[in-house]
């Protein structure tokens, strides 16, 4: 397994002869990859906080559309009493 120090790893291919990278271009490329990394993380977070606004108010909706479907589960029951009770007058006319 390589490590990030191995100087195998920092070869100069586009020379037949494969000089070895110097200490501080070792510490450039660590660098590069360190900064690298720290804006991935950046874009990662801010990825993160707009799926959690996403999220939260996809939350939002299907808290609205519960209550919504709840209160029409209410109204179905008052008109289902309605309809029952005039059926109930109308079958004690019919028996008069």
């Amino acid at each position: 397994m390589k490590t990030l120090f191995d100087d195998s790893q920092f070869m100069d291919q586009s020379t037949s002869l494969r000089k070895e990278v110097t200490p501080v271009e070792k510490l450039k490329i660590l660098e590069d990859k360190i900064a690298t990394t720290i804006e991935r993380v950046k874009t990662l977070k801010d990825e993160k906080a707009f799926m959690e606004r996403r999220i939260k108010e996809l939350e939002e909706l299907l808290n609205e559309r519960n209550q919504e479907l709840e209160q029409l589960r209410s109204e179905k029951g008052i008109v289902k009493s309605q309809i029952e009770g005039l059926l109930n007058e109308l079958e004690s006319l019919e028996s008069e």
